[in-house]
C-alpha cells in the first residue's frame, strides 16, 4: 500500500467524480494554452514565459496548500488524516527527472495533459499514451530490480 493510499473501500461509482474534475480540468488546460505544442516548444527554447508562469503559479499554490494543510490539520473528506512524509534523495531522480523533460521536449506532451490533447484533436498523442502505459507497465515490472 502506498504512503498516502486511503484505507476505505468505495464503490466503483465514487470515481466519477475524479472524471468530471478531469474534465474541467482539461478545458481549463485547453483554455490557458497549457496543452498546445507550440507554447511547450516555446518554454524549452527559452522563448516564452507563459508555461514557466503557470509551472510557477503551480508550485506556489501548491506549497501554500501543503503550509495551510500541515498548519490547521487538514483531513480528508472522509475524515482521513493527511500525513506528508519526507523523501530521501537518490541518483534516479536525476535520471528520471532527465528523462521526463526529454520525452516532454520531444513529444510536447506533459503527462498530465494528454487526454486533454486528445480530446481537442491531437489524435497523435495516442501514441504518447500508449508509451507512457507502456513505460510504466516496465517500470512495475522491474521495479524490484532497480535501486531506489
Amino acid at each position: 500500500m502506498c504512503v498516502n493510499e486511503s484505507e476505505l473501500k468505495h464503490p466503483w461509482y465514487y470515481n466519477l467524480k475524479y472524471s468530471l474534475v478531469g474534465v474541467i480540468f482539461g478545458i481549463v488546460f485547453i483554455k490557458a494554452e497549457i496543452i498546445s505544442w507550440f507554447r511547450i516548444q516555446e518554454m524549452f527554447r527559452l522563448q516564452s514565459f507563459h508555461m514557466y508562469g503557470v509551472i510557477g503559479t503551480a508550485v506556489v499554490v501548491g506549497a501554500i496548500s501543503v503550509f495551510l494543510i500541515k498548519k490547521f490539520k487538514v483531513k480528508t473528506i472522509h475524515g482521513e488524516e493527511i500525513t506528508f512524509t519526507d523523501k530521501k534523495f537518490n541518483k534516479g531522480q536525476i535520471i528520471g527527472g532527465l528523462t521526463f523533460g526529454l520525452g516532454w521536449a520531444l513529444t510536447g506532451a506533459c503527462p498530465g495533459p494528454l487526454f486533454a490533447q486528445v480530446g481537442s484533436g491531437a489524435i497523435v498523442i495516442l501514441v504518447v499514451i500508449l508509451s507512457a502505459t507502456a513505460g510504466t507497465w516496465v517500470y512495475g515490472k522491474f521495479r524490484d530490480q532497480l535501486p531506489h
